[in-house]
């Protein structure tokens, strides 16, 4: 910020001339102290009666007047931003064909499309706007913006090509925020959230991740696709043991024992999730660790698969997770990784997910997973299949929206919004290619070719 208020006034000097007027002032003032200071040179009480009366006078006008340099400075560099981001956004919507809309303005109303932007006030809108994808969120949460296809809307306005408004990240890009310690915080946020709910959402399968819609046309289909596709891809044997690191609700593991006689072995510290899957899993030879990655005991396993984990590892973490991976693994055995995937390297998560929805989360890139993977796995095959996580959140919204209004569950209307914008804004980011969905396959001595499943 400081650097951005630097530049700001350096570039706009021209316009700052009350501030610089204020400067001057303050000059003076200090010029005016020390001239009191220095040029009297009587000793008798009376004249240092006066000398201390002149210089508390001074001192205080000098307060006075950096305190109110100040304040002109950081609202002057808030009205800044206001405009700048102000500006960028009707850019930005324009170039991709989306109004705002003055929802007092009834013509304007009549007119508007399913992806148009109903602003209910301007002047806290744009406020809010300043704050970048952040204050986005937080406006739409606080009812001062509204639109119909949200998931159309962020479609539109995340062009891969030509993003001008770059989804803002959280600043802590140098600090560790996948400890053990704060891994907690997002089970405590977003998994620990009764059990029930995801049951709603989430459908029979109860699968939180990407499901493989290829030749299916059902939420339960496109995930029991995607276990098949999994079990398939890491040569499943009934010999196997394997281990699922981070592995929700245990419901891919239940489908390995029942369709491929395995044993399974699941990682998680999700407190609501383990309730469920010890309930679910209890009759067959499945064993879950409450404990940390980082955690699992030494033990060598035949398999090893981790779905949807590593958006929680972190670019500090990387190399340890698949260290620890690479530990647990026979010489001959496979891994599979799981895992949304993005365009760039980044050091963080977008700031609104960030603070409601995955705290302390982050998308890794190729290059930063390649560079934890490099001289440890053979790379044996990398399946991108972005687009079918689009059709997987649209999937779980319209069973959110069907628990809603049944009453099966219920929650607050802040929720309910919080809960809409995180489904349909992340909906778009898949279908506008900007985050993708990949099934890597890692090997560590194997000595035969890896034949690819589709």
């Amino acid at each position: 910020m400081v650097n951005n208020i630097y530049k700001y006034y350096i570039i706009n000097i021209h316009k700052m001339y009350k501030i610089y007027i204020q400067i001057l002032i303050i000059i003076i003032c200090i010029y005016f102290l020390y001239v009191i200071y220095n040029g009297n040179t009587t000793n008798n009480t009376i004249n240092n009666n006066i000398l201390n009366n002149y210089s508390l006078f001074a001192v205080i006008i000098i307060a006075a007047f950096i305190v109110y340099n100040l304040c002109l400075l950081f609202d002057d560099y808030k009205n800044y931003r206001i405009d700048y981001y102000k500006n960028l956004c009707i850019k930005l919507l324009e170039s991709n064909d989306v109004k705002l809309i003055d929802a007092k303005n009834r013509q304007s109303m009549k007119n508007r499309r399913n992806w148009d932007i109903i602003v209910y006030d301007f002047d806290k809108f744009w406020n809010y706007v300043s704050n970048g994808t952040l204050g986005i969120g937080e406006a739409y949460v606080a009812k001062y913006w509204d639109c119909v296809s949200l998931d159309v809307l962020f479609t539109k306005i995340i062009n891969l090509q030509n993003n001008i408004f770059p989804f803002d990240k959280t600043n802590d890009h140098n600090k560790n925020l996948q400890t053990r310690e704060k891994s907690f915080e997002v089970q405590n946020i977003h998994y620990n959230i009764d059990y029930n709910f995801y049951v709603q959402m989430l459908g029979t399968s109860m699968a939180y991740s990407c499901g493989y819609w290829k030749n299916v046309k059902s939420l339960d289909d496109a995930q029991n696709a995607k276990f098949k596709l999994i079990c398939d891809k890491l040569e499943i044997k009934p010999t196997d043991h394997v281990l699922d690191i981070g592995c929700g609700y245990g419901s891919l593991m239940l489908y390995m024992v029942q369709n491929y006689g395995c044993k399974c072995t699941g990682v998680n510290i999700s407190k609501e999730q383990l309730l469920y899957a010890r309930k679910t899993c209890k009759n067959y030879p499945i064993h879950f660790l409450e404990c940390d990655y980082r955690d699992i005991p030494e033990y060598k396993f035949d398999k090893i698969v981790s779905v949807g984990f590593c958006e929680h590892v972190g670019y500090k973490n990387y190399e340890e997770f698949i260290n620890v991976a690479h530990s647990r693994l026979k010489d001959d055995g496979l891994f599979l990784l799981h895992t949304i995937g993005g365009n760039i390297s980044t050091k963080s998560g977008d700031a609104w997910l960030d603070k409601y929805i995955f705290p302390n989360g982050m998308l890794p890139s190729i290059a930063q997973l390649g560079r934890a993977i490099e001289n440890k796995f053979v790379m044996e095959d990398w399946h991108n299949f972005g687009p079918d996580y689009d059709k997987t959140l649209m999937a779980w919204y319209e069973n959110y929206l069907v628990g809603k209004n049944s009453g099966t569950i219920n929650v607050s209307d802040k929720f309910d919004r919080i809960w809409k914008y995180y489904l349909l804004s992340c909906a778009g980011c898949f279908r506008s290619r900007h985050c993708q969905l990949w099934q890597i396959i890692l090997s560590k001595s194997r000595k035969t070719a890896y034949r690819s499943i589709r």
